[in-house]
C-alpha cells in the first residue's frame, strides 16, 4: 500500500475540477435538489474559479493518491484566503474530500496530519473548518481527530441557506 500526497498546480486544474465535482456530488447529492447541486458545482468548480484558487498564494491544494490512483484532495487557506475572518494565527481547511471507493482506508486522517504539519510549519495556533450540520459522519470524524464545535455560519447551496458548524482544533 502506497500513499502519496502532492501539491496541486495549474497543470492539474482539469484533474482537480473533475475530482472536486465528483466528490462533492457524491457527498451531497442525496440531500440536496439537483438544481441547487448544479448551481453550486458550476459556481464553485468552474475552470476560472479553480485557476484563481490555485493561483492564490494564501491557499494550497494537495492531491492524495492511494496505490498510484487519485483518491482525494485537500484545500487549506491562510490569511485573507480564509472564508471567515479567524485571524493570522489560524489555518482553514476549506475542502477535504476522499472518493467513495477509498473511504475507510485512513486517508482523511493522513490528510489531517498533513494539515497539522503545514500549520506548525507556518506557526499557526489553530486549525478550523466548516462542516454541514447534516454531515454526521464527517462531524464524528472531526471530533475523533480533536476538533470541537465553536460556532456556525451560513453556507449557500444554490439558493438554499444551510448551516455549517465551525469546528476548531488548537495546536500546542
Amino acid at each position: 500500500m502506497t500513499i502519496k500526497i502532492k501539491k496541486c498546480s495549474l497543470e492539474d486544474l482539469q484533474i482537480l475540477q473533475q475530482l472536486s465535482m465528483e466528490t462533492f456530488n457524491d457527498t451531497f447529492k442525496d440531500q440536496n435538489s439537483p438544481e441547487n447541486m448544479k448551481a453550486y458545482l458550476e459556481r464553485a468548480f468552474n475552470s476560472k474559479q479553480l485557476e484563481k484558487e490555485l493561483s492564490n498564494i494564501s491557499s494550497e491544494v494537495f492531491l492524495i493518491c492511494f496505490n498510484e490512483e487519485l483518491a482525494g484532495y485537500l484545500k487549506v487557506n491562510i490569511n485573507d484566503a480564509q472564508s471567515e475572518k479567524m485571524g493570522d494565527e489560524s489555518l482553514e481547511i476549506e475542502r477535504i474530500y476522499i472518493r467513495y471507493k477509498f473511504q475507510g482506508k485512513g486517508l482523511g486522517k493522513y490528510l489531517l496530519n498533513k494539515v497539522v504539519e503545514i500549520a506548525i510549519r507556518q506557526n499557526k495556533k489553530m486549525i478550523w473548518l466548516g462542516v454541514w450540520e447534516k454531515n454526521e459522519s464527517a462531524i464524528v470524524f472531526y471530533k475523533k481527530m480533536g476538533f470541537i464545535q465553536t460556532g456556525a455560519h451560513s453556507f449557500y447551496m444554490g439558493d438554499e441557506e444551510q448551516i455549517d458548524y465551525i469546528m476548531t482544533k488548537t495546536l500546542i
